[in-house]
């Protein structure tokens, strides 16, 4: 047994054994479906039947899952940078995080259009506690990020992550992480130093920068017009301004993996950035600590992160009602206020000035990260 077994996806060899045990399960026959409205069951399955591999399963269903999402929930799918991106070489992708699944399949989709190499991606294993949902990440090419462990084992499986990146671009297989544990709540985008020393754990004895420089790693930014999932993200984020701890209901990630999926999200851009080799090598010459190394790498991450991403209508907006300016009133239109002020009233009380701040704080926040990178 490899070390990597309890946190890989299935092997190519184990695909075709993994759809014929799930291709009955209530909810892969729901998917299947959604994806192919117009064919029948003998069609599907022969769509199933065809699978042998990753890749088969990827481009042949999880490709045209995800088209039929932008269909149902979005008004346009954008991209850039990814030209610049060479065919044939791994990366690793390190994002901003707005959408538990879509995120990473969103990425996948402009990945696959530009004929480039399709993600192994990471995944919270407390998001697939059931069979068939961890199968369903297993043939998505989806790795196991361990939850819920004592220090010493989230130490040990650190490492142990550490080392299975490293093989997988190794592998010339590219990766996406996101940039923190945990989706986004308010709209500001910050990478956690933790993802960083994590990944930097497999460098034996290179320094810090020198192993990190190796890797390929590209920030993406993740765009969304609106936030199907921004109503759910209320409690946490008024529990949070008001210095109380919040828990999880026991359906909340569920809940907001259907309305991220289904929810009206008008349009969507990713964006490919880079980091330049004279930022590692910049860094690794300041005399730094490597802790400190670290924490400046992540804010150069964020810088970009910042510089790339898409603003929206609805991020000017909110940023003018939470000012009470019109700084940015010359990017929206009278329609696109309205419809955002419709938005907030609809999905805030009114009565409640900390719901209404945290709610127009989650839209501006990009346009406040966009200023601060422009200095």
């Amino acid at each position: 047994m490899s070390k990597f077994d309890p946190i890989r996806p299935y092997h190519d060899s184990e695909v075709h054994e993994a759809l014929q045990t799930y291709y009955r399960h209530p909810m892969f026959q729901a998917l299947l479906q959604f994806t192919f409205p117009e064919k029948s069951h003998r069609e599907i399955k022969e769509i199933i039947d065809s699978c042998h591999s990753i890749y088969d399963f990827q481009s042949k269903v999880i490709y045209r899952s995800v088209h039929k999402v932008m269909e149902k929930s979005t008004n346009g799918f954008s991209t850039s940078g990814f030209d610049d991106l060479q065919k044939g070489k791994p990366y690793f992708y390190l994002s901003n995080h707005r959408d538990i699944i879509l995120d990473t399949s969103f990425i996948n989709v402009a990945l696959y259009d530009n004929d480039l190499v399709m993600t192994a991606s990471a995944i919270g294993d407390n998001l697939v506690q059931k069979p068939f949902l961890m199968a369903l990440a297993r043939l998505n090419r989806s790795f196991m990020v361990q939850r819920s462990l004592t220090p010493r084992e989230m130490l040990m499986s650190s490492k142990n992550l550490s080392e299975y990146l490293q093989f997988l671009l190794s592998s010339n297989q590219s990766i996406w992480m996101a940039q923190r544990e945990g989706r986004t709540k308010d709209g500001s985008d910050k990478t956690q130093q933790g993802v960083l020393k994590m990944a930097a754990m497999a460098r034996g004895d290179k320094p810090v920068l020198t192993y990190l420089k190796e890797l390929n790693i590209r920030p993406v930014a993740i765009s969304y017009e609106f936030d199907p999932t921004d109503i759910l993200k209320m409690p946490e984020l008024i529990a949070k301004s008001e210095d109380i701890a919040y828990v999880k209901s026991n359906n909340e990630d569920f809940n907001s993996i259907l309305r991220g999926a289904l929810g009206a999200k008008k349009r969507i851009h990713i964006a490919a950035g880079k980091l330049e080799s004279s930022i590692f090598d910049e860094i690794d010459a300041s005399g730094l600590s490597d802790n400190d190394k670290l924490q400046e790498l992540a804010k150069r991450i964020d810088h970009e992160i910042y510089r790339i991403y898409k603003l929206w209508p609805s991020n000017y907006v909110a940023y003018d009602l939470y000012y009470n300016t019109d700084q940015f009133a010359h990017t929206y239109t009278e329609r696109d206020k309205r419809s955002f002020e419709r938005r907030l009233e609809r999905r805030v009380d009114p009565d409640s000035e900390v719901a209404k701040e945290n709610f127009l704080l989650m839209y501006a926040n990009p346009v406040i990260n966009k200023l601060k990178s422009l200095e």
